[in-house]
């Protein structure tokens, strides 16, 4: 039988996340107030944050406004808003959020955002994004920049590949110039580009740390916490700062042998995005079974770290280029993602794979079916496949989903059960 909710692990970390997001959106009202300073709309995905440190410029990212008022039970609105304009109903729900809350001129905090010096549309892996970041371009007013990054198709990008997205990258920097009047600063770049790299080892020592038993930390629900500044801060100084207590906090807790809950009994994958409108819902699911998730697929979206990649500050520009290339998830074919859940399943020890179907992203979607059968009939893995949206309230069937749920654990704690009979008898 599931149990009643518990409260779960909320240290220190959690309000340092808090305040550098607030500080984040303050500065974006400040640039909104004065034009200063230059900011620069892009894709989570293969950010090139790093670049944008050259000019001291700040990333507007519509993907954490659009999730940011999901959270906050304010997604429906715009959506709305934006399916009276002509947005079709199965479109990307952020993109729809992300319009109509443009439009409408609602923000998270209640402040402004500026309007964007570039629309820097880094593409990577979904073509949504393309037309999105045209759309952002035209109601704004602001240049559109579409940064082509090829499809990984192998397992290394070729040299080919890498020259192709630096030669762009040099022609961003070639319009930001332009635009902001003053020159790059490459020593800033290349010193961005540097904390980068520290603040990667420091989150992939987070990441490893859910390897022990208990997990310190939920690799799904916490770690979409921490994804706020590894993706604004990662190339700055107090991005380090924050990483760093992180890891000390976290590690703190292993030494202690303390846990997400006061015991833990289920450790899952979870493959897909929250559906954030419901976040404490869906988060409540897994807690009341003391279910803790030890890695996720959503948590490396931008950026895949924990199996070894880092930035290079020798090799600034080619190491950015990597990243946008081979080092997210959304860059990456079916069978690289299949890998990389296998290794999540066998290197940190987990019972199942949880799937959340999301009805309006096609990109994380598309074939999770095949997904589901591959690791159940082919690796034999407990599995689940959950439908719902990333930010479309009206798509989550809070009934249907915890039922799903409380069977896939009860099936789990059977088959524990069933085992340890087995060896006693």
């Amino acid at each position: 039988m599931a149990e009643k909710p518990v409260s779960e692990y909320r240290g220190s970390i959690h309000q340092q996340q808090k305040d550098l997001m607030l500080d984040w959106y303050q500065r974006l009202d400040h640039a909104a107030e004065t034009g200063d300073p230059p900011t620069v709309s892009m894709m989570i995905s293969g950010n090139c944050v790093e670049l944008l440190e050259g000019f001291g410029a700040i990333p507007q990212y519509p993907e954490v406004n659009a999730l940011q008022l999901a959270i906050r039970h304010q997604s429906l609105e715009p959506i709305l808003a934006a399916e009276e304009m002509g947005y079709a109903g199965d479109n990307c729900a952020y993109v729809k959020a992300d319009i109509g809350c443009m439009l409408k001129g609602i923000t998270p905090t209640g402040g402004r955002l500026p309007k964007p010096t570039l629309v820097l549309c880094n593409f990577v892996g979904c073509n949504t994004y393309v037309k999105w970041f045209e759309h952002v371009s035209a109601f704004t007013g602001a240049p559109l920049f579409v940064l082509d990054v090829p499809f990984l198709r192998n397992d290394t990008p070729s040299q080919a590949d890498i020259d192709y997205v630096v030669r762009q990258l040099k022609e961003v920097v070639g319009q930001m110039e332009e635009l902001i009047g003053r020159k790059f600063d490459y020593d800033r770049f290349r010193q961005s580009v540097a904390y980068s790299s520290e603040v990667e080892e420091l989150w992939s020592q987070i990441k490893h740390l859910a390897k022990n038993s208990p997990s310190p930390f939920d690799a799904y629900f916490d770690a979409i916490t921490l994804m706020g500044p590894l993706y604004v801060y990662r190339g700055k100084r107090e991005g380090v700062e924050f990483f760093r207590a992180a890891l000390n906090e976290l590690q703190q807790k292993v030494k202690a042998g303390e846990g997400v809950y006061d015991q833990e009994r289920f450790r899952v994958v979870v493959e897909g995005p929250p559906p954030y409108p419901y976040f404490r819902t869906f988060r409540d699911m897994f807690a009341s079974w003391k279910a803790v998730a030890v890695a996720s697929t959503y948590s490396t979206v931008g950026g895949l770290w924990e199996f070894g990649f880092r930035h290079d500050a020798k090799n600034p520009f080619e190491s950015v280029a990597m990243h946008m290339l081979a080092q997210n998830v959304t860059n990456r074919n079916y069978l690289q993602r299949y890998d990389q859940i296998r290794r999540y399943v066998q290197e940190w020890n987990a019972d199942g794979v949880i799937i959340h179907f999301v009805k309006s992203c096609r990109l994380f979607s598309a074939g999770q079916g095949d997904m589901r059968d591959y690791f159940t009939k082919q690796l034999g893995v407990p599995t689940l496949y959950i439908e719902s949206d990333l930010e479309d309230p009206r798509y989550f069937a809070e009934a249907q989903t915890k039922n799903r749920i409380d069977a896939f654990f009860e099936s789990l704690e059977h088959a524990k059960r069933t085992a340890a009979h087995a060896v006693s008898a």
